[in-house]
């Protein structure tokens, strides 16, 4: 039951920060970082008692009929897939509430409330093996998010939270109606009638039918990712959420639309996403290159960033459907390596702004001298950003562009473009803000103890995973076959019954006649 107390800790916790906030803010603090913490040493645990398996089995699973008559069941799920995910959660959860110490000083309660609960929805999501569960756990993540924004984000932040909830939320239904959608065909094609992810798998279904089911789904994943043109809502939602939020959205629940493409679009649905494979990965490459374009030409600090998340998040869709081991196990290093060095870019413009109260580069320049260990941190993530050998983000492209070469050669030439493109926005952030002409004589402080902590442990990490990337795609591995495999199978079982029809035509005339 491992897997239900990580959801229930987090929820808890939340409830708690949220009643004992109201006498003492630093209560509220203490217990969001406990019950993150919390969490996080329970998994340690667990896998260091289990180990991780070499087959395509779970790691550890939970089952409990939830509402029988209608085939729902709370049913969850891990495995390496899954844990990565949860690793990255939790540890971008303890950076979140740690870089909100002094930053959040309204509702402090109700605000790691929101905290923890778009934890335990992300979550949710990650472990989810039940469709409808899996619905519910996305609907959680997306309320808290909406009130971070508009309660403590900055000057535009209602229209922004309005536009962040009316994105996910209309291509949420979407997914639902799909999910229904899947939960109805399954029950006609075999009698039974279930929203089990495992029983699902591997089902027939009408190829106009499978499309439509598919396009649903996708939707909402190609949304919160976001891809190019439904990016829209995320350079606003960005630029007004406050620093924490800004993690959470681009290390976090923009995980969730990789994370879903991966684990329900493509082994649920293998000849329809086939078929629109070719346009994935153009969506692909728009996305890399207009989301570069869109970067260079900001002034705003926060949104030029925002607009590097929408690019680097184009080679997750270009690797999904490259359809090989090579460029999934890029995905998911992008999914990791971007959480990282992102979530710390917006974590710098965050105490930047605490700092000089502005976030126009163009009052910048020249910060270097006055906070060089701001200005190294800095440089090492900009570096990240334009894929530097030795940082995670040089593997994570390295490995995509790779695995896309193999499936189509344009793709991966004109994806490769973007690399050129990220280090001109990459190094323009390093000269704008830490480097060039002082503009301003600020007054300001070099990083506090706390927050050398928080950037300290996110520039271990990008260095780790690009120097030893290896146990994060050793433990990914089985779960990305298992994807890999769904689809072959799939058309393995469809070359079969090409070759019984072309066996029953040699077997006599009026056989023949009869195919015909």
């Amino acid at each position: 039951m491992i897997l239900l107390y990580l959801i229930i800790i987090l929820m808890a916790g939340g409830v708690l920060a949220w009643l004992l906030g109201k006498r003492s803010a630093i209560s509220s603090r203490i217990i969001s970082l406990a019950a993150v913490s919390i969490d996080l040493i329970l998994i340690i645990i667990a896998i260091l008692q289990n180990g991780i398996p070499d087959d395509k089995k779970w790691i550890f699973e939970y089952s409990v009929s939830w509402i029988p008559k209608l085939g729902i069941s709370l049913h969850l799920a891990m495995d390496g897939l899954s844990l990565l995910m949860l690793f990255l959660t939790f540890f971008l959860g303890l950076i979140a509430i740690l870089i909100s110490w002094k930053e959040i000083q309204k509702s402090v309660g109700f605000f790691h409330f929101n905290i923890l609960w778009i934890l335990s929805g992300i979550i949710g999501v990650f472990l989810s093996m039940d469709l409808f569960l899996f619905y519910f756990f996305w609907e959680v993540m997306l309320i808290p998010m909406y009130f971070l924004i508009s309660i403590w984000g900055h000057e535009n932040r209602i229209y922004a939270s309005y536009k962040f909830f009316i994105f996910t939320q209309a291509s949420g239904l979407l997914m639902f109606l799909a999910i229904l959608g899947l939960y109805l065909a399954h029950g006609n094609a075999t009698g039974y009638y279930t929203f089990d992810y495992q029983q699902l798998l591997g089902t027939t279904y009408n190829p106009t039918i499978e499309m439509l089911l598919m396009c649903g789904f996708l939707i909402a994943f190609i949304v919160k990712l976001p891809v190019v043109p439904f990016h829209n809502w995320l350079p606003d939602a960005h630029t007004e959420a406050p620093t924490a939020g800004s993690l959470i959205l681009a290390g976090l629940m923009l995980k969730t639309g990789a994370y879903g493409l991966l684990r329900f679009v493509v082994p649920l649905f293998p000849h329809a996403s086939q078929i629109f494979a070719p346009f994935g990965m153009i969506l692909g490459v728009i996305g890399i290159l207009y989301g570069a374009k869109l970067a260079f030409s900001q002034t705003d600090l926060k949104r030029l960033v925002a607009y590097t998340s929408v690019s680097h998040m184009g080679f997750v869709i270009l690797g999904v459907y490259a359809f090989n081991e090579l460029a999934y196990q890029g995905v998911v290093m992008q999914m990791i390596a971007h959480g990282i060095s992102t979530g710390a870019l917006f974590v710098l413009v965050g105490q930047l702004y605490e700092r000089i109260h502005t976030r126009d580069i163009n009052k910048m320049g020249g910060l270097w001298e006055q906070v060089p260990i701001m200005g190294t941190m800095g440089l090492v993530f900009a570096m990240a950003s334009l894929g530097l050998p030795g940082l995670g983000n040089f593997i994570a492209e390295f490995l995509t562009l790779v695995g896309t070469f193999k499936a189509n050669i344009l793709m991966a030439s004109l994806a490769s473009v973007g690399l050129i493109a990220a280090t001109i926005y990459s190094l323009r952030i390093v000269q704008k803000v830490f480097l060039g002409k002082k503009d301003n004589d600020y007054k300001m402080k070099d990083l506090s103890i706390r927050e050398m902590v928080a950037m300290g442990s996110l520039v271990v990490a990008i260095i780790f995973i690009g120097l030893y990337p290896q146990p994060v795609i050793n433990t990914a591995k089985p779960a990305l076959m298992k994807t890999l495999n769904a689809k072959q199978e799939y058309y393995q079982s469809q070359k079969v019954d090409d070759s019984v029809i072309l066996n029953n035509r040699t077997c006599s005339p009026d056989t023949r006649k009869l195919n015909k």
